[in-house]
């Protein structure tokens, strides 16, 4: 995923605050994987231990778990782990809609915002290359400019075929 499950806000530290005010890890396990349940229970322990010793102790408790969760959570999705982001970021429209789609119950929101970004990105892009073919014959230098944009718009094209044919994992984002 992008950013979204690193925010203060995202579904990996609501599942972690869930998991702390409920005293229940396991609602963290979702978001790892089963080899690492070990190491977020130690976590979980430790952080509810902290949590005992008063407010600022609880906050320092509660962002460390929060961290280890993500920091977790990334290591599972292949992704590295830069932190923690504040609460409100704009991830923007895919995220928001998948959010909107999952929320509702109902997809189409997210094809047509998809569908209206491919059409108008691949119509940019042979349009550029069309462009750039026509003045070809023109010299050396721009034929490689029409190379170049031939190659951009068929490395665009593959790779909104094999995301789309569930080709690209999530660490390659």
């Amino acid at each position: 995923m992008p950013p979204h499950c690193d925010t203060l806000d995202g579904p990996v530290v609501t599942a972690a605050r869930h998991a702390l005010e409920s005293q229940d890890v396991t609602k963290v396990f979702p978001w790892i994987s089963e080899d690492q349940e070990e190491e977020i229970r130690q976590a979980f322990q430790k952080a509810s231990n902290v949590r005992k010793n008063g407010a600022e102790a609880k906050e320092l408790a509660d962002y460390w778990f929060f961290e280890t969760c993500v920091r977790v959570h990334r290591m599972m999705e292949g992704a590295p782990y830069t932190g923690l982001k504040p609460a409100g970021l704009d991830e923007g429209p895919a995220v928001r809609t998948v959010d909107e789609c999952v929320e509702i119950g109902s997809v189409e929101n997210l094809l047509d915002l998809l569908h209206n970004a491919v059409e108008e990105g691949i119509r940019e892009r042979f349009s550029q290359s069309m462009e750039k073919k026509a003045q070809a014959g023109e010299s050396v230098e721009a034929a490689r400019a029409w190379v170049r944009s031939y190659i951009d718009f068929v490395h665009q094209a593959k790779a909104i075929y094999d995301t789309a044919e569930g080709e690209v994992s999530h660490e390659e984002e």
